[in-house]
């Protein structure tokens, strides 16, 4: 695919088929995102695939426990109920879907950060992500160009406990966010919906607009 038709038709996938991604198809996945550049180029992550039955069952049983627990599940049916935008209506249904069955998806890839150093030491601070953020992206958008469909969760937060005893992530390993893999079931790529650019955008200075040329 041409690069910008990528970018352009990339979008959150929830639903998936069962069938297996190969093996081939996962390292080309894993070889785009560790393309990606990190601080110092320490490139300091693990990439964790998650293809067993009985793993991502657990995986997705903790999350439905701590999602019930918390009061998660009718909090987002009910915004989705008073969302006026047809397409972020979709959105929030769809994640409920998704979060009632985490198994549904063939794979869950979850990136970790390790011994990171730079730009920061700390693996839990927002700059420490700038290591593996925009490895993830390449690994999502590598994605879109093979007809797989990913999104971007940050559950693992919930259930970082639960995670590491079942695929025993080393207590100095920081799980920084879970994507699912798969083909998608009854969803389509983009194009997406997005605010213009020229909305979100200034110019040598705060506020400061400049028209598109």
């Amino acid at each position: 695919m041409e690069f910008f038709e990528v970018i352009h038709t990339q979008r959150s996938i929830r639903r998936f088929k069962p069938d297996p991604i190969p093996d081939g198809e996962i390292w080309a996945l894993i070889d785009a995102a560790i393309k990606a550049p990190s601080g110092s180029n320490q490139q300091p992550w693990i990439w964790m695939v998650v293809r067993d039955a009985a793993k991502r069952h657990a995986i997705a049983e903790a999350t439905r426990r701590y999602m019930e627990s918390a009061g998660r599940f009718e909090e987002m049916e009910r915004a989705a109920e008073t969302v006026q935008d047809p397409s972020r209506k979709r959105s929030v249904r769809g994640a409920v879907e998704f979060f009632r069955d985490v198994a549904a998806a063939p794979v869950l890839i979850i990136p970790c950060l390790v011994s990171v150093t730079s730009p920061v030491t700390d693996p839990r601070t927002l700059l420490a992500g700038s290591s593996i953020y925009g490895a993830v992206q390449n690994l999502m958008l590598a994605a879109r160009a093979m007809g797989i469909g990913t999104v971007l969760t940050t559950f693992n937060q919930f259930i970082e406990d639960s995670l590491r005893i079942e695929l025993g992530i080393p207590a100095d390993v920081v799980p920084t966010c879970i994507v699912p893999v798969g083909y998608p079931d009854g969803q389509r790529f983009g194009p997406t919906t997005r605010k213009p650019a020229e909305a979100v955008t200034y110019w040598d200075g705060w506020g400061s607009a400049n028209s598109r040329g």
